[in-house]
C-alpha cells in the first residue's frame, strides 16, 4: 500500500454528495482571455485545465457577473446572465472536470463598486447610498443608490439563475462572492443602516446573502456544492475585524457546504497586498482568520492566501484549522503543485515569489503572467507546458548561469539539445544570489536553488568558474550561443563617491553588517528600496535618494504599493526629486526644489541601476552561426522578463 507522505492534504472531502480527490483547490481568479462579448477564449480555459491537469480537486473560474447590467466592476469578467454563452461554459466546464477536477465559478455582483455598469450609463446601487472614487475619471464621482426592494428581489434571483446556468453547463459548484468589500460584503458591513429588513440589526445585514444562498439551494438541488467566500477580517481601521468574521460564519453556517476564509476589501489600496499577500508578510498570513472561524462553526472552512509549502498545508488540515486549502498564485508558478505534492516531490515544487507581478501585468496588460513561469499568459501550447523536440539536436552554448542562463539551458535542454552552460563564479543563480540572507527574498532564493538542482540534475554540461571568451566559445564549437552575461552596477561620477563610507549594494545585501547606524542609498529603484527595507529590519535608520520625480518599481505597481507600506512602518525617509552632489565623510549633499542639504550617513550606498554587459554578449555573436541575447546584457531586466527571455531564446534555437 502506498504510503502518502501528506495523508490529510491528499485525503478526499465530500461536499454536497460531491467528491473532491484532494484538500487543494484552485482558488477564484478572473478571466484574463476573453472574446469581445467576454466569453472564455481557448487561451482562457487552457489557463483553467492546466489547474486540473496538475491535480487540483477543484478549479474556480473568478469574477463571473450575475447581473451585467447593474453589477459589473471591470472588463474580462463572464457573463452569467448571458445564456447564449451555454456552449462557452460548457466547453469550459468539461476541460476542467475531464481531469477529474470539479469545476466551480465564483459568482459575484459589485454593488456599489460596479464601474463598469456606472460608466456604461447605468444606475448602480448598494445597501446604502454611497459615492466613491471613480478610478477612470477622477472628476466624476461613482454615485450608488440605495437598493429599492423590487432591485433586492432581483439580484437574488440573478444569483440563483447564475447558479442553474452554471449546474446546466456541467459546473458542479458554485463560490458566492461575499467578502472583499463586493455587494454582498457590502450588505453585512456595520455600516448597512437601512431601516428595513435588509439593514440595521445584525440579523437584518445577514438576510441579503443567506437568501442569495437559500435561493441558489432552490435552484440547483442539495447535491449542488455552495461555497461562500467572506471576509473574516478587513484588517484595516474602519473595516470589521475577527470578532464580526465568525458572527458572518455563524450566521451562514448551514445554509452553505463550504465557508471560504478570505481578508480584506477591495477598496482600500494598503489591503490589497493582505488580501493577496506580499513577500513582506509571513507564509499563510491569513490562515488564522480560518483557524478561529473553524471553531465556531459546522460547516467546513477553507483557508487561502500565500500557501506553496505542501508541509504547511498538511499541518493546516492535520490540526483542524481547515478542511481545505486554496492556492491561485502559486498553482500559476508551478500548476502541478498537488499532484507534485501527493506524490511527495516537495523539492520539486518551484515556490510562487509573491511578488505581484503576476496582478500587476493583468492590470497593465490585460493578462495574467508569472516571474518564475514563463508559460502562464503565452499560447495554447506554452500554458498546457508542450516543449516541442527539436527537429535537428544542435549544440547550444548558454553563457551565463543567472535567471535568464538558466532557464534558457533548461528548455534547450528539455526540447533535447546539447547543452553546455558556462558560469564565470562559483555558483549558479547570478547576481540575485546576493539577497540570500534577505528574509522576504526566501522564497526568491527557494527558486533559484530549484532551478540549481534542475540544472546541475540535467542532462547539461554545466561549468562553473568558466570566463567564456570568443577563443573559448569558437574552441566549444556551438550551433547556437545564448549569451546571459547580465550586467554591472552602475556607479555615478559624483564627488565622493569612492570614500571610505561608500558601498554598492550588492556588498551590503551579503554582508549588512558593514552599514552604519545612519545609512543613505543612492537610487530608488527595488533593489535600492528593498534594501532600506532589510536594512530596517535590522535596526538601521534608512534614507533613500532619487533623482526622479517618482520611484521605479520595474512595473510591478502592486509590489509598489506593498514597499510603500513597508516605508511606513519602518520610518524610512524616501526623497524624490533629489540629486545626490557629492559624499563626504559626514554623508550626501544634495539637492532637490528647495536647495541644497547635507543627509548624515554613516554609510552611503550605491543603487543607481545597472549597465548591460552587452558589448562582452555581443563579443560572441559570429562565434557560432545563430546567436541570442538574454536577460540583463540586453537591459535591465525583472525576474519575470529574464525568465521569459531565457525561456524563448531556448524555444527559437
Amino acid at each position: 500500500m502506498y504510503a502518502q507522505k501528506y495523508p490529510h492534504l491528499s485525503s478526499p472531502i465530500i461536499l454536497a454528495n460531491t467528491y473532491f480527490r484532494n484538500r487543494i483547490f484552485a482558488a477564484p481568479q478572473g478571466t484574463s482571455y476573453s472574446t469581445y462579448g467576454n466569453q472564455p477564449t481557448d487561451e482562457c480555459m487552457a489557463f483553467y485545465e492546466r489547474k486540473a491537469m496538475g491535480g487540483c480537486a477543484a478549479v474556480c473560474i473568478g469574477d463571473a457577473v450575475v447581473d451585467t447590467e447593474l453589477g459589473s466592476g471591470n472588463g474580462p469578467h463572464m457573463h452569467m446572465d448571458d445564456f447564449g454563452a451555454s456552449v462557452h461554459l460548457d466547453r469550459l466546464a468539461r476541460r476542467i472536470s475531464r481531469h477529474g477536477a470539479v469545476a466551480s465559478v465564483e459568482l459575484n455582483h459589485c454593488g456599489s463598486s460596479a464601474r463598469k455598469s456606472f460608466m456604461e450609463g447605468n444606475t448602480i446601487y448598494g445597501p446604502i447610498e454611497t459615492v466613491t472614487q471613480n478610478f477612470h475619471n477622477r472628476n466624476r464621482p461613482i454615485v450608488a443608490k440605495q437598493m429599492p426592494e423590487e432591485i433586492i428581489e432581483r439580484t437574488i434571483a440573478k444569483f440563483a439563475d447564475a447558479a442553474l446556468f452554471a449546474k446546466r453547463s456541467g459546473f458542479g459548484m458554485v463560490t458566492v462572492h461575499g467578502g472583499h468589500g463586493w455587494l454582498l460584503s457590502q450588505f453585512m458591513f456595520p455600516s448597512n443602516d437601512r431601516k428595513d429588513q435588509w439593514g440595521g440589526s445584525f440579523e437584518n445585514r445577514m438576510r441579503f446573502p443567506i437568501a442569495v444562498a437559500d435561493a441558489i439551494r432552490k435552484a440547483c438541488g442539495r447535491n449542488f456544492v455552495i461555497e461562500m467566500r467572506i471576509s473574516g477580517s478587513e484588517v484595516y481601521d474602519g473595516g470589521y475585524d475577527l470578532d464580526y468574521g465568525i458572527q458572518i460564519a455563524k450566521a451562514l453556517d448551514g445554509h452553505v457546504d463550504l465557508i471560504h476564509v478570505s481578508a480584506g476589501c477591495h477598496e482600500v489600496d494598503e489591503v490589497f497586498t493582505v488580501t493577496h499577500p506580499n513577500m513582506f508578510l509571513e507564509d499563510g498570513v491569513n490562515v488564522k482568520y480560518a483557524a478561529e472561524i473553524k471553531k465556531h462553526v459546522k460547516t467546513p472552512v477553507a483557508t487561502v492566501g500565500s500557501l506553496s509549502d505542501p508541509e504547511m498545508m498538511e499541518e493546516i488540515i492535520a490540526s483542524g484549522k481547515a478542511d481545505v486549502v486554496e492556492l491561485a498564485r502559486q498553482l500559476s508558478a508551478d500548476p502541478d503543485t498537488p499532484v507534485k505534492a501527493m506524490e511527495g516531490r516537495r523539492e520539486e515544487i518551484a515556490p510562487c515569489l509573491r511578488c505581484l507581478s503576476c496582478f500587476s501585468h493583468l492590470i497593465q496588460g490585460g493578462e495574467y503572467s508569472c516571474a518564475i513561469n514563463p508559460k502562464i499568459g503565452e499560447s495554447l501550447e506554452y500554458i498546457y507546458d508542450i516543449v516541442k523536440p527539436a527537429q535537428r539536436r544542435k549544440k547550444v552554448l548558454v553563457v551565463g548561469g543567472g535567471i535568464a542562463g538558466m532557464q534558457a539551458a533548461l528548455t534547450a535542454a528539455e526540447r533535447g539539445h546539447e547543452v553546455i552552460l558556462c558560469e564565470k563564479s562559483d555558483r549558479l543563480g547570478g547576481v540575485l544570489r546576493c539577497e540570500e540572507k534577505v528574509p522576504f527574498k526566501r522564497h526568491l532564493d527557494e527558486y533559484l536553488n530549484y532551478q540549481e538542482r534542475h540544472v546541475q540534475n540535467g542532462a547539461i554540461d554545466v561549468r562553473l568558474n568558466v570566463d567564456v571568451t570568443p577563443a573559448y566559445a569558437e574552441a566549444v564549437g556551438a550551433d547556437v550561443i545564448i549569451a546571459a552575461v547580465g550586467a554591472r552596477e552602475f556607479v555615478a561620477p559624483i564627488p565622493g563617491i569612492d570614500g571610505q563610507n561608500v558601498i554598492s549594494s550588492q556588498e551590503l545585501y551579503m554582508h549588512p553588517e558593514k552599514a552604519g547606524q545612519k545609512v543613505v542609498i543612492l537610487g530608488g529603484g527595488l533593489v535600492g528600496t528593498e534594501l532600506s527595507v532589510y536594512l530596517s529590519m535590522l535596526g538601521r535608520t534608512c534614507t533613500v535618494l532619487e533623482m526622479a520625480d517618482t520611484l521605479t518599481y520595474g512595473g510591478n505597481v502592486l509590489h509598489g504599493n506593498a514597499l510603500n507600506l513597508q516605508f511606513k512602518k519602518y520610518g524610512i525617509d524616501v526623497r524624490t526629486g533629489t540629486r545626490a552632489t557629492a559624499v563626504t565623510p559626514d554623508g550626501v549633499l544634495a539637492e532637490d526644489a528647495e536647495g541644497q542639504k547635507l543627509f548624515a550617513a554613516d554609510t552611503v550606498v550605491t543603487a543607481m541601476g545597472m549597465t548591460p554587459n552587452l558589448e562582452q554578449a555581443l563579443s560572441l555573436r559570429l562565434c557560432a552561426p545563430t546567436f541570442y541575447i538574454a536577460g540583463d546584457c540586453r537591459s535591465p531586466r525583472s525576474v519575470r522578463e529574464a525568465n521569459w527571455e531565457g525561456y524563448q531564446s531556448a524555444i527559437d534555437c
